[in-house]
Formats: C-alpha cells, structure tokens, sequence
C-alpha cells in the first residue's frame, strides 16, 4: 500500500475527501520528520517509536575489488514497534 491508496482508504472509511485526508497525513508526516531530524523521540502509544540513530564511521570493503574503504558517520531514522503493534501482526 502506497500514500495514495491510504490515503483514499481512510477517506473512504471516514467520509471525508481525499484532499483532506491527503492535507492530515503530510502534515503528520512532516511532523515526524522534522520532531526526528532534531534528535527528538515521536512515539505512538501502541503503534511505535520513531528517532534518530547516530552511526560511527567505520572501515569497509568495497565488494568488487575487496579495498578498504571509509564509511563516514552518519544519523538514521529508526523505528521500534510497539506491543499492541507487534501482538496484531502476530495475530494475538
């Protein structure tokens, strides 16, 4: 499933137009983003955890030729599902 067909599902289910719904789900996404991109944790209660990870720069290989190579640090988002999340994926 794809923005696009959420976004028409949840319409649907709630009678609202897709711009709406559309206009709701970029703002709660844009708010996750930029609450991350500032080191700040968004949790979800029952849905998860979004936050930012910080990698350390490390030594690689390059697969084709096997030469070392530096990889630079850099920040990740990560994501932990919660409990109620992780039991209705089980099916629990």
């Amino acid at each position: 499933m794809n923005k696009g067909e959420l976004v028409a599902k949840i319409a649907d289910e709630q009678g609202m137009s897709q711009k709406q719904v559309d206009e709701i789900v970029t703002a709660l996404l844009d708010e996750i983003k930029g609450q991350v991109a500032k080191g700040e944790k968004v949790t979800i209660t029952g849905f998860g955890t979004y936050s930012k990870k910080d990698r350390k720069g490390r030594t690689g290989r390059n697969p084709r030729t096997g030469e070392e190579i530096q990889i630079p640090a850099s920040s990740v988002p990560a994501f932990s599902a919660g409990k109620q999340f992780k039991d209705f994926v089980k099916g629990k």
